[in-house]
């Protein structure tokens, strides 16, 4: 991965791991209930899922994708989605274990923390690329 910066770094590996585990996520619980009729299973027995937590992840996977060519695009996915998750894991401590983030998707202390340390590796990988490339000091060939 060299000559990447850590946020397209960042994009790439949590977009295809995301991805991942949103897929892997309807072969335990592909139900789009909400509120008292929210169905869950948890993935490998850790981590809760339904319809909803999949299509979140999928989505925010595919989009880290998207932009993990892109210096400037990947650095805003890493830092947005940094915060996004640090919220939603704020979300889900106060929510607390076993239940659900705005009656949809259902988290558990398991998935809490690892929201958090997404939230912090997006925004420190966001933060450790520089807004704009460091200039070239290659010459351009002459003709």
């Amino acid at each position: 991965m060299e000559g990447r910066s850590p946020a397209q770094v960042f994009a790439l590996v949590i977009g295809l791991t995301l991805v991942v585990a949103g897929i892997l996520g309807f072969f335990y619980n592909a139900s789009f209930g909400t509120g008292d009729g929210l169905q869950r299973d948890a993935v490998l027995g850790v981590l809760e899922v339904n319809g909803w937590h999949n299509v979140v992840h999928i989505a925010s996977g595919v989009l880290g994708l998207a932009v993990a060519g892109s210096y400037g695009g990947a650095r805003a996915y890493a830092i947005g989605l940094g915060v996004v998750y640090l919220l939603i894991a704020f979300l889900g401590f106060l929510a607390g274990d076993g239940d659900e983030i705005f009656k949809l998707i259902p988290v558990n202390t398991e998935d809490n923390v690892l929201h958090l340390l997404i939230g912090i590796a997006g925004v420190g990988a966001g933060l450790a690329t520089p807004a704009t490339t460091a200039p070239s000091t290659v010459r351009p060939a002459s003709a």
